[in-house]
């Protein structure tokens, strides 16, 4: 079984509870404007890679990262639920946690029979589109106020009531060839400021 993939990164404090391996799939049906990462829409953009090939990627950071669980973040992950659901299955097997994002609704999903395996291995779900007259980054990991948090273990149960405690944060890493690429939330003009193009030609020029 395959999934069409834009990254994933082996470990990350920022997509989640705790250390985490992220998976990015590639291709999504919802296209939400105002959007942060429409790059990931098309499934023309993407890699194809067997859930084998991932599951082994997910084992060899739970050994070098001791990483807790796996985030599936899109593009949108239930447009490849089977898929992602044996994926799923591989990883709580292993004894780690899955998080998931849909920007459907939990209730539409659960009538789903190809998102019924995703569902049964997921621990925490957030779900809803992003809606960009709804902007709110007050609570972890979403961007607009509409999206909710579905607690479908016990697994963090604990956070529900201290989500408004815990800060966004996002990562910068900086390639060997100078790339530079950023997880985590963060508004758009934040960001814009931190990339700010005449700052970095003061640096460059320092």
């Amino acid at each position: 079984m395959k999934l069409v993939i834009h990254r994933y990164l082996p470990c990350t404090t920022v997509e989640g509870p705790g250390r985490r391996f992220c998976l990015w799939v590639q291709g999504c049906s919802i296209r939400c404007e105002g959007c942060g990462v429409p790059w990931t829409w098309s499934k023309q953009n993407g890699n194809t890679v067997t859930v084998e090939e991932l599951f082994r990627e997910i084992e060899k950071s739970r050994k070098e990262n001791d990483i807790e669980g796996v985030t599936f973040l899109g593009g949108e992950p239930f447009d490849q639920a089977e898929a992602l659901g044996k994926l799923a299955g591989m990883v709580k097997n292993a004894g780690l946690t899955v998080m998931s994002f849909s920007g459907y609704l939990y209730e539409d999903l659960k009538h789903r029979a190809q998102a019924r395996d995703l569902l049964a291995c997921t621990d925490l779900l957030i779900d809803g589109p992003f809606k960009k007259d709804k902007l709110d980054l007050s609570r972890p990991w979403v961007g607009s106020s509409n999206q909710r948090f579905h607690f479908l273990t016990s697994a963090y149960k604990y956070l529900e009531s201290e989500l408004s405690s815990i800060s966004n944060k996002i990562e910068i890493r900086i390639s060997k060839d100078g790339t530079v690429s950023v997880n985590g939330m963060a508004t758009q003009e934040a960001l814009k400021e931190l990339f700010d193009v005449s700052e970095f030609k003061k640096i460059k020029s320092i």
